[in-house]
């Protein structure tokens, strides 16, 4: 019996060396802006659980700090980030994306269109005779409408430049319940300061259970913000990367985007 207990951790260690995946799972990371951090962590998921023995593992950073995380990465081969080599980048600016192609820090062929993100109208669910789109909203100069601050935050800026398109800014003017956020958009719509809101999908998640979405914004008047991913080029699994970014248009990964209120890019088509 004593010779058998001094043979099981021989056996054992035989046993991890011929299968290393047992001792240690295999890792795929992906640098990412904290913007993405929910989409992302639910992508992860569902990922990992179509391959029980891979482990997702998502690092965030801020965008000139995710430039410089990848550019150190690429020129100097440091491991930038504590869970091992960097796979794919995700940011949440779209021309990040796009700068990181031109310093060829990823594969510009890999870049990989996700999910977008629109403004929407929000109304509280009692409020049941609630505009259908965007342009109505000069039709009742009773409603009163929670806006971001355009001076401060992209939200505000993208709902100004959408109501100037759309030409009802001027109609409007009066009656904007300026905030300095979503949240504070939110929150002005919940305690009734105004009648409505206007944020982007996403974010009406928050409150799914006091605010519906009413309608959203035409895409002639404006421009969804789109979310994409692409391979870095010391990418060490090129292969496991691809399966990742496949599996991104897949109906699985559609159908979890959209339930936390993004949109999929038209050119997409969900597979089984």
């Amino acid at each position: 019996m004593r010779r058998q207990q001094y043979l099981w951790p021989f056996f054992s260690l035989i046993f991890l060396l011929v299968n290393p995946s047992v001792s240690e799972a295999e890792s795929l990371v992906i640098l990412a802006s904290p913007s993405v951090r929910i989409p992302l962590e639910g992508l992860a998921r569902a990922f990992e659980a179509t391959h029980p023995a891979l482990s997702v593992q998502l690092s965030f950073e801020r965008g000139l700090d995710l430039r410089r995380t990848i550019a150190q990465v690429e020129n100097r081969g440091l491991l930038a980030v504590e869970r091992g080599p960097i796979h794919l980048v995700a940011a949440g600016d779209d021309e990040l994306i796009t700068r990181l192609a031109q310093k060829q820090y990823v594969w510009p062929e890999t870049r990989t269109p996700y999910a977008t993100s629109q403004l929407v109208l929000v109304v509280p669910e009692s409020l049941v005779d609630a505009p259908t789109s965007f342009a109505s909203l000069a039709q009742d100069s009773r409603w009163r409408i929670a806006v971001a601050d355009p001076l401060i935050t992209e939200l505000g800026l993208e709902t100004a430049a959408c109501l100037e398109s759309l030409g009802i800014a001027g109609a409007l003017a009066d009656r904007r319940a300026v905030a300095v956020d979503a949240r504070g958009v939110l929150d002005r719509v919940l305690r009734g300061d105004a009648d409505m809101g206007i944020i982007f999908g996403p974010d009406a998640l928050q409150e799914q259970e006091h605010i519906r979405v009413a309608a959203v914004a035409p895409e002639a008047h404006h421009r969804p913000r789109v979310y994409s991913m692409a391979m870095v080029r010391s990418c060490p699994d090129r292969m496991l990367c691809g399966d990742f970014l496949s599996f991104l248009h897949m109906l699985p990964a559609q159908a979890l985007l959209k339930q936390l209120g993004y949109g999929i890019p038209p050119e997409v088509s969900g597979r089984e």
